[in-house]
């Protein structure tokens, strides 16, 4: 649902950085400023980790690399800190992306003024991917 959301589902999702451009060196983050809209960042990846962000999750997780594994375990921790990771593992769907919403710019009520999804979609492909709604 977060690569949905962000912009990242599909085969290459874990490859992509910010504004659509891919890299291929999964060894590590590929810290590459890009700008689009007008907004410059270094997000890369399927859930679109700034590089500050990965620096500080692959020391603490003790991530060998950017790789689609890492990636995942890094989401969670990011979840986690949001103290979102129960109500997520519980169902409470709409709960859990209030928590979120400031982690990843796409979630409704971020408000970074970028392309943020409605709540509907979100928990239409939550359900698809096989999550539980409370």
């Amino acid at each position: 649902m977060i690569q949905y959301a962000e912009g990242t589902f599909g085969k290459d999702g874990y490859r992509k950085m910010y504004g659509g451009t891919l890299f291929n060196d999964l060894s590590r983050h590929p810290n590459t400023p890009n700008t689009k809209w007008g907004i410059t960042s270094t997000a890369a990846g399927a859930y679109q980790i700034l590089s500050k962000t990965w620096a500080e999750l692959q020391k603490k997780l003790n991530l060998p690399d950017f790789s689609p594994l890492s990636q995942d375990k890094a989401a969670i921790e990011l979840i986690r800190r949001r103290k979102a990771l129960e109500d997520v593992m519980a169902g409470r769907f709409t709960v859990a992306i209030a928590k979120c919403r400031k982690e990843w710019a796409s979630l409704p009520g971020a408000g970074y003024g970028q392309n943020e999804k409605n709540i509907k979609s979100l928990a239409s492909v939550y359900k698809v991917a096989g999550g539980n709604l409370a």
